[in-house]
């Protein structure tokens, strides 16, 4: 059975990349009607050797990351190592905390060259990459010591409550990891975000006082304008708020105030912002409560099959083994519901787009802000709408210019 998903998932990733593919390619060229007017044919071009070096690259990693899978689930080493781990250690919760801990540090080493080949070649490439070997080892590190400091300690939380609740320690869990996450929202803008880039204040100006403007105008309350050093990383931009309450804080990535005039700057933000009034966050985060409760419950239940542990070599008994597991299958099972809940996340995007419209009073200024974005990140303008729908959490470029200017109208 696991078999079967594993390659039904990779069929359908070749099968989604081959369409997109062709497509891409039956509109190379030249630049489309519908782009002409702010794309030239030599960056039209590159986007395009871009998205198909992109495509090869996934498909790549899709292959890649389906026999290691496959090798992990199936050569013996996991009950392998269990064994071997609980018979020097023991059983203790911090014992087989760690066994997991060590276990996904493991499985994320043969990601490492991957990502790298992305950074220092994909990336560099195109023009895009701007880190250093320095910083990208930093960022390893970094993910890795706060792995330490807060992850390992909610495993053995959630194993100490295996322990103390018995069968109901799945609901218990999930109240831990929502306290946990809403604890996140608070302390990551202050204390982890830093550790990876740096963060100072809008410089007084006519940006800052235009973006103040939109915010007392929206009631948006935040705590401060800042700009991140995205630039240190890569040339690609974004725009984001973070944290809730008084801790909200504003930030502008350094390539974006770069890119984008300030009537343009002050309608990405006032998307952002559209996010907020339209209550997409806490309905984000209602959904991602509701999916780790489902998914801790599943744990509960495949922990009492013994079917389920033979099949992988596991000696039932132990919850290690089924939230282990979890943790490497479950990705085969929430991947065919991507496009459910991209078609949820595009629908919020019209409606912050929508906002961003009616708050500014130019529907034209975010249009050029997309367009802008589009080209200097040398955005796919012509996905497959197969692909696009399977794939993408925002609608493609036309799709929201013709959203944008319909509301403009209305």
């Amino acid at each position: 059975m696991a078999v079967c998903l594993i390659v039904a998932r990779w069929a359908m990733e070749f099968w989604l990349n081959r369409l997109n593919k062709r497509h891409v390619l039956a509109h190379a060229d030249a630049v489309p009607e519908a782009f002409k007017d702010f794309v030239d044919a030599a960056t039209y071009q590159k986007a395009v050797q871009y998205t198909l070096a992109k495509s090869r690259f996934g498909q790549f990693e899709d292959i890649y990351g389906a026999v290691i899978l496959l090798v992990l689930l199936f050569c013996g080493i996991l009950p392998w190592a269990l064994t071997v781990f609980t018979q020097a250690f023991g059983a203790s919760a911090w014992a087989m905390a760690a066994f997991l801990f060590v276990i996904g540090v493991a499985l994320a080493l043969p990601r490492l060259p991957l990502d790298w080949y992305e950074q220092f070649r994909l990336e560099e490439r195109f023009g895009f990459n701007t880190a250093t070997p320095r910083i990208w080892w930093s960022d390893q590190l970094k993910g890795l010591f706060l792995a330490i400091v807060l992850g390992y300690p909610m495993l053995v939380l959630v194993l100490k409550l295996v322990q103390w609740t018995d069968s109901w320690w799945w609901l218990w869990a999930w109240g831990a990891l929502m306290a946990f996450q809403l604890l996140m929202l608070v302390l990551a803008p202050a204390l982890i975000m830093p550790l990876f880039n740096k963060f100072t204040p809008l410089p007084e100006g006519s940006l800052r006082e235009r973006l103040l403007g939109l915010a007392r105008r929206t009631g948006f309350r935040a705590r401060s304008l800042q700009v991140m050093d995205g630039s240190k990383r890569s040339r690609h931009s974004n725009a984001f708020f973070t944290g809730f309450g008084r801790f909200r804080k504003i930030v502008l990535f350094d390539t974006l105030i770069q890119q984008l005039a300030e009537p343009e700057l002050e309608a990405v933000l006032a998307h952002e912002i559209g996010h907020y009034k339209k209550k997409h966050i806490p309905k984000m985060l209602l959904w991602s409560a509701i999916t780790s409760l489902v998914g801790l419950y599943v744990v509960a239940w495949l922990a009492t099959q013994e079917w389920f542990y033979r099949a992988f070599g596991f000696e039932p008994g132990s919850i290690v083994p089924a939230l282990l597991l979890f943790g490497l299958l479950s990705g085969v099972i929430t991947f065919w519901f991507s496009p459910l809940v991209h078609f949820w996340s595009r629908r919020y995007e019209y409606q912050a787009d929508a906002y961003a419209a009616m708050t500014t009073g130019e529907a034209s200024w975010l249009i050029g802000a997309l367009r802008k974005l589009n080209e200097k990140n040398l955005s796919n303008l012509t996905p497959h709408p197969f692909y696009s729908g399977f794939y993408y959490s925002h609608p493609t470029l036309l799709e929201r210019e013709r959203a944008l200017k319909k509301s403009d109208q209305v």
